[in-house]
């Protein structure tokens, strides 16, 4: 079912990279062979790559797949018909001109009043550039249109500062309800199912706080390593690029209080109190890691100190959490591709079984989604013996269907208006109260990262356990 009558104008600016091609379009092909676009749609790509139609639609061509369609006629037949509203403009990012240019045509696609999404796919160093351009055009404008929304990628900034900055100046040309900060990590089903999970069982709630959990821990590693986008990486480093987005965005949904509805303030408001909450990394308490032969890609400094690893512990200063060590990592080149979050219970005070452990929660993020309770249970056939048992539910095994792309729930969303999986102002600035101490010590002192070889587990593979906070002054800004 079509979310909206009217006409909308998908605009990517720039859409010649890779994200374009791998992830947003096969995403809106998805919701178009679902039938969750307008029966009247255009997708245009804006980017300074000289490139014609033609040329676009045998790009976007060679990513589509009918997931959803088991006939291979039926699949051509739409991929046929969604490449007939693909469109590519050529024009430069700080050219006011050309995006006039690109709001002509798009007149003459759709009429000069159909609704428009606005996706910023582009390097963070043009996106104010690119900003004032649209706002010059036009085309942020919803006088003429029911709507008109844009989405920003990540990065938003590189710390505190330059985040309140660029939100500073976002704010005079799109409105906070026009703009869309997306995260990705949040469009994935395990991460949506983290508030299900807690807030709909009985059975976990009332031992969700310090009293029953001993440890929480969030971790994330790729067996890639940069791959090419090294000159990308070098000025931003892994915890920019995963753990101040990705990585508290788990955390806080892990953590936060019950909201008091499912209405986006609601849950957002409880997100920024979790992480206003949340004492800043710990450089002594935190190591950094760089694999062997980061220095060597193309675009690094040989005295570069970005890391590629990073693992800390954080403390959340409410009555809920108060002691309970969040241990998160993040990191390149390691021998394991996934993400999950686990959380270990304490173990029994007393038992009358030997052998039993602390019970364990381990929610796998990526890749096998799946859902792990890890019990003491009785071996079969002898007195009391006790062995660690796994309760596992598999998602495509449970649900029988595959999951969706995290790109498409969200630009569902966008299109929907929909705002309970983007990132609001306040929540932005308290993540990055979190990790901006740290980010601005590495690059000051210029701490260099332990060396660890490609395709080990990093170097150590955790962060050292920081003591229990007890003062005022270890607490941090806590809160």
């Amino acid at each position: 079912m079509s979310t909206t009558t009217n006409p909308v104008n998908i605009v990517i600016v720039g859409a010649s990279g890779d994200l374009t091609r791998k992830k947003l379009l096969p995403a809106l092909f998805s919701l178009y062979c679902n039938g969750f676009l307008p029966e009247r749609f255009h997708i245009v790509g804006f980017a300074r790559s000289t490139m014609n139609d033609k040329e676009f639609r045998m790009q976007v061509a060679e990513t589509l797949t009918c997931r959803y369609e088991p006939e291979p006629s039926q699949c051509d037949i739409k991929v046929g018909q969604f490449l007939k509203r693909c469109h590519y403009h050529t024009g430069q990012y700080d050219n006011a001109d050309d995006f006039r240019a690109l709001g002509r045509r798009l007149e003459g696609l759709n009429g000069p009043r159909a609704n428009m999404l606005m996706y910023m796919a582009i390097p963070p160093g043009v996106f104010l550039d690119t900003a004032h351009s649209i706002r010059q055009a036009g085309l942020s404008d919803e006088e003429s249109r029911d709507w008109s929304r844009v989405v920003i990628e990540k990065p938003f900034g590189r710390d505190t500062e330059s985040s309140a900055e660029l939100t500073r100046a976002l704010g005079e040309i799109f409105t906070e309800e026009q703009t869309y900060r997306i995260d990705h990590y949040l469009g994935k089903e395990v991460i949506q199912n983290l508030l299900i999970l807690r807030f709909g069982n009985r059975i976990f709630e009332p031992i969700w706080n310090r009293d029953h959990i001993e440890s929480i821990s969030i971790s994330f590693s790729e067996e890639i390593g940069v791959e090419g986008r090294a000159g990308y990486f070098d000025h931003f480093g892994i915890i920019r690029d995963v753990m101040q987005n990705h990585l508290l965005q788990a955390m806080a949904l892990t953590a936060m209080e019950q909201p008091i509805s499912l209405n986006p303030r609601e849950i957002a408001e409880e997100k920024t109190k979790l992480l206003r909450a949340t004492a800043p990394i710990d450089m002594e308490h935190t190591v950094t890691g760089q694999y062997e032969g980061y220095l060597t890609d193309p675009g690094v400094p040989e005295d570069s100190v970005t890391e590629t690893f990073a693992a800390t512990t954080l403390y959340v200063n409410t009555p809920r959490w108060y002691g309970v060590p969040f241990q998160l990592s993040a990191g390149k080149a390691l021998d394991t591709q996934q993400t999950e979050i686990v959380i270990r219970f304490r173990e029994l005070p007393y038992s009358l079984f030997p052998g039993v452990v602390g019970n364990c929660l381990r929610i796998r993020v990526q890749p096998n989604e799946s859902i792990e309770l890890i019990v003491n249970n009785k071996v079969p056939g002898m007195a009391f013996a006790s062995s660690v048992v796994r309760l596992t539910m598999l998602y495509h095994e449970e649900f029988k269907t595959e999951l969706p792309e995290a790109y498409e729930r969200l630009l569902l969303d966008v299109l929907r208006g929909d705002r309970s999986l983007f990132i609001p102002t306040q929540e932005l600035a308290a993540a990055w109260e979190v990790v901006t101490p740290a980010l601005h010590r590495i690059e000051t002192e210029r701490l260099k990262p332990q060396t660890y070889a490609y395709g080990s587990a990093g170097p150590g593979g955790k962060a050292p356990d920081a003591p229990t906070p007890h003062s005022e002054e270890d607490r941090g800004h806590g809160g």
